[in-house]
């Protein structure tokens, strides 16, 4: 490593940490010529993923545009920011290891929807609105009968009103 100080190419590593999430090293290192110390950081630099959209377009997968669609989903839910910002790691890390180069713009927004339901009902039905685009009330309110029935929540929504498992389908 090239020395900030005196451009000289020997150093030496005095200390090395890596980080709480493990995704980068800080090393403290001192210079073999002039003994000044100076600090480095290193990550891992990953492979462009690209998103393939319905129209075809292709563009670089954007972490912070799948953060923005999370954190909109989630407005004035009781869930934190930390959760929110795991459940993208989490949706980039399934993408990257299944997909080598490209991914369907799709796979992205089904992955989102996924992790989503199984956080927070409310949050998975916003994002699932803007991502499905609901043509209609009808198709709505299916989307959410569904998670109803999955989740266990509509059974017996009205009290001493019983429904029978047809009326979901």
């Amino acid at each position: 490593m090239k020395c900030p100080y005196c451009q000289a190419h020997d150093s030496r590593v005095v200390d090395s940490r890596v980080s709480d999430e493990q995704s980068w090293v800080r090393r403290r290192r001192e210079c073999v010529s002039c003994q000044k110390r100076f600090t480095t950081y290193e990550r891992v630099e990953l492979t462009p993923l690209i998103v393939v959209k319905k129209d075809r377009v292709r563009e670089e997968f954007n972490r912070d545009k799948v953060r923005r669609g999370v954190v909109r989903a989630c407005e004035k839910r009781p869930i934190t920011l930390d959760q929110m910002e795991q459940l993208v790691d989490d949706v980039e890390r399934v993408i990257r290891a299944e997909f080598e180069r490209e991914v369907p713009s799709c796979e992205v927004g089904e992955r989102v929807m996924n992790a989503l339901k199984a956080l927070d009902g409310v949050a998975y039905v916003r994002f699932a609105s803007v991502y499905r685009e609901f043509r209609d009330v009808e198709s709505f309110a299916k989307e959410v009968l569904a998670l109803l029935h999955t989740s266990g929540e509509g059974k017996h929504a009205v009290p001493g009103e019983q429904e029978s498992e047809d009326e979901h389908l």
